[in-house]
């Protein structure tokens, strides 16, 4: 069984709000235990995302409740799942361990504050996006409409997560805080974004942000959001994310694209993805048209490659 590096998900999101859901089987879940065991799951990438309705004096105390649930409710009631705060624990990882990952998805949850954002390195959040889709103190998002960039606040985020060897992730930039970002990284990635060039949503990064990306030996999370993958959403297939893969992988970026489902994010699913273990379906489309050494990078060791340390 191909081992999986899921970039980006959102189960913690979707336990914040229901404290009844069990990571273990949960239907209500695209990504669970039992997912992740029969679907060749090795790295899962758990995002904390606060919602826009937290008030934003609120939005770090909701960022450390999903920081409980993490060690709660996913590591601690799980034995499989381990914690990942670095490159070793990836490759440690015994046959039937399953590696967890904290990212931060959107900088609203520190406000203006650096010592949140140790705090948050501290307790094992190894990948930051600046951004969700709007503004913040740290940069703008692709959703808003004056494109600032990145703020003198954001500069310091971004070289914190360079002195910490943690990932900054691009995806939800505006184009002015992608380029602006993009200069000072020394760690970008895109958990979960795809390609203009194929579909023109603006959550998609240009050839030119791709080619940015490949430059600083930087990974793309290919996403199976439905509406970043064509126009007729709901006819979303496999065929599409495939389409985006051959494109990034025409700009020479074999070695700097993986997976970022998004589950648990999204209500509508790709037609035989319509949770975790559909990488099986996608896994055997892939067959048919790469390497087995291709699929693998793409699947899993790109990502684990370019972990930060």
């Amino acid at each position: 069984m191909r081992k999986i590096f899921d970039a980006h998900c959102d189960v913690l999101y979707k336990m914040w709000f229901n404290d009844k859901i069990s990571f273990k089987d949960s239907n209500m879940l695209h990504v669970n235990l039992d997912h992740l065991l029969a679907s060749g799951g090795k790295v899962q990438c758990f995002a904390i995302f606060i919602p826009e309705s937290v008030r934003i004096y609120d939005k770090f105390m909701v960022a450390l409740e999903m920081v409980d649930i993490f060690y709660e409710r996913v590591l601690n009631e799980n034995s499989n799942m381990k914690m990942i705060l670095e490159k070793n624990d990836i490759l440690n990882l015994k046959d039937h361990e399953i590696g967890a990952m904290l990212t931060l998805e959107g900088c609203d949850a520190i406000d203006y504050d650096l010592i949140k954002l140790k705090t948050l390195y501290r307790l094992g959040v190894r990948s930051v996006g600046l951004t969700w889709n709007y503004a913040n103190a740290v940069a703008d998002g692709v959703r808003e409409k004056r494109n600032a960039g990145i703020s003198n606040f954001g500069k310091k985020v971004i070289e914190l997560n360079n002195q910490f060897k943690i990932w900054t992730d691009v995806s939800h930039l505006g184009e002015k805080s992608f380029w602006d970002t993009i200069e000072i990284a020394k760690y970008p990635i895109a958990s979960h974004s795809n390609a203009f060039s194929v579909f023109s949503h603006p959550r998609n990064l240009k050839d030119d942000q791709i080619k940015a990306i490949i430059k600083k030996n930087g990974v793309i999370g290919i996403t199976f959001v439905p509406y970043f993958l064509r126009e007729n959403y709901h006819e979303a297939s496999i065929k599409d994310i495939l389409n985006h893969i051959e494109h990034i992988c025409s700009l020479g970026g074999d070695r700097n694209i993986g997976f970022g489902s998004d589950f648990d994010g999204i209500d509508d699913t790709v037609i035989g993805l319509e949770n975790f273990r559909g990488y099986e379906n996608l896994l055997n489309e892939l067959e048919k048209h790469y390497s087995a050494d291709l699929i693998s990078r793409i699947c899993y060791q790109n990502f684990v490659d370019n972990f930060p340390k």
